[in-house]
């Protein structure tokens, strides 16, 4: 129950929530894409090479790997509202060191605070959604929330190309300021603090555990293609890594209070919400990666027109918000799930006919589809997740699936470069036939996987996931009226 004079359900709360954990995830979305295209004025001014700042980026996303599991712990002990400002305020001060950061080792150290914060803003935040609204109106409320993740991605590396190219690198960093400010206003008005019903111990060995094997694992696809590691030493760290998570599946299944608990999958529609989800977002992680090289290698063009061709998946995806609902009540998560997963696949694939002769406007089609059909699945898969979920296990449910989301991020990273990387062979970079070829490849062996990822949505049954889907016509209505 909540602790302070928020009330938790109202309709103030229920307003107002949404954009309290929209805003902090969309400075936490697009600080995690904007830097990219930030690296060799960065590298420039600091007087190191480009490959050396790296470590900028893998350093955030180890601290997210390891910190994000124990977020739910946090949450239930010191209470939503308490966590998720202190995230806020964490990412808000590091961004703030980042843009001061006079050398490498001080950037890296700010970047490693900065992933503490952004680990604690995704969970928590969607434990307070998923505590505040009733499952009728879980998949309005998450259709809102999830807006940007899909942005953020998208307009950070056009956002960061045109701060370099007009301003400093360091603004890049200073513009979550006035958007963390922004966030502190609305949480300490209008977020619920929710705790957690008893005080359950803090797995200690189950954070080392599953920390360092997420960590270890998390850095092995983060500098996949950029440093030259020998086979022998990745195969090593590889199997280090896997031993520890095994270590930690036999651990959670000896104790009482494990850091995650991997009993939620037994739940049918968590089960095949989060971890077929997981392959699904092989092929979709990917993308992100592989059109900026289709767009600026392939076609020729340069990076600002790159990035514009990235937006009209972000026009789609928030348009589908508006159809998702509706969609999903008429035929189900089964159907929807099953048939839009195959529509993801082919809209990837379709990429693999775009050449310099192809028209601009069938390019854009094909972003729009491509956020069309992203957009639905994440809504279907996000709200799904917590259909048959208990208000005593949300937090845990809510950990378990921001950490195999972080990772499948990796993932799909690390398997669009692999196979480009396959493709390519041992032919040169500079090669634009070559890579344009290599590029077209992968992009129908991601479709591939992905058209044959659906197959875990026919597990589900025709009514799993109705309770979020189906609300009455007047519960819907209200919602709606809230959120205006």
């Amino acid at each position: 129950m909540p602790s302070t004079s928020v009330t938790a359900g109202s309709a103030a709360v229920k307003r107002y929530l949404p954009w309290v954990v929209a805003t902090a995830l969309f400075m936490e979305q697009l600080d995690s894409t904007i830097i990219n295209t930030a690296v060799p004025a960065m590298a420039a001014s600091l007087r190191v090479t480009p490959l050396s700042l790296k470590a900028v980026v893998t350093s955030y996303i180890v601290s997210l790997a390891v910190c994000i599991p124990i977020s739910g712990w946090m949450a239930d002990r010191f209470g939503t509202r308490r966590v998720f400002s202190s995230a806020v305020a964490i990412f808000t001060i590091s961004s703030i060191l980042c843009g001061l950061s006079v050398s490498v080792p001080m950037l890296v150290a700010a970047r490693i605070f900065q992933g503490i914060g952004a680990a604690m803003m995704m969970p928590v935040g969607r434990l307070s959604i998923i505590r505040t609204f009733p499952k009728e109106e879980l998949l309005m409320a998450m259709n809102f929330v999830i807006i940007p993740a899909l942005i953020g991605p998208l307009l950070g590396p056009t956002i960061g190309g045109l701060i370099v190219h007009w301003l400093p690198w360091r603004v890049i960093f200073f513009i979550n300021v006035p958007v963390g400010l922004a966030a502190q206003v609305l949480i300490h008005r209008h977020m619920p603090d929710y705790r957690g019903d008893g005080r359950r111990p803090l797995d200690v060995v189950g954070l080392v555990l599953f920390g360092a094997g997420t960590a270890l694992l998390s850095w092995l696809l983060e500098i996949f293609g950029e440093h030259h590691i020998d086979v022998t030493s990745g195969a090593l760290l590889l199997a280090l890594s896997l031993a520890l998570l095994a270590a930690y599946v036999w651990h959670a299944r000896k104790i009482r209070y494990p850091l995650l608990r991997l009993r939620l999958f037994r739940l049918r529609t968590f089960r095949v919400a989060v971890a077929g989800g997981f392959i699904t977002r092989l092929g979709v992680g990917g993308m992100p990666f592989l059109l900026p090289l289709l767009y600026q290698l392939g076609l020729g063009l340069p990076a600002w027109q790159s990035g514009l061709l990235m937006m009209p998946a972000t026009a789609a995806a928030m348009g589908m918000k508006l159809m998702s609902a509706p969609i999903l009540r008429r035929f189900g998560f089964r159907k929807v799930l099953t048939v839009n997963t195959l529509m993801i696949g082919v809209t990837i694939s379709l990429f693999a006919t775009v050449v310099p002769a192809t028209p601009i406007a069938l390019i854009v089609l094909f972003g729009l589809a491509q956020g069309f059909f992203n957009s639905l699945q994440f809504s279907s898969m996000n709200t799904m997740a917590y259909a048959d979920i208990r208000n005593s296990d949300s937090s845990m449910a809510s950990t378990i699936a921001s950490s195999l989301q972080q990772l499948s991020m990796s993932f799909g990273l690390a398997c669009g470069s692999l196979v480009t990387a396959w493709f390519l062979g041992d032919l040169p970079q500079s090669d634009r036939l070559a890579v344009t070829s290599a590029l077209h490849h992968a992009f129908l062996t991601l479709g591939a996987v992905t058209m044959i990822s659906s197959l875990s949505f026919w597990t589900l049954r025709a009514s799993d996931g109705d309770n979020v889907s189906r609300g009455s016509a007047a519960t819907i209505e209200s919602v709606r009226a809230a959120a205006d």
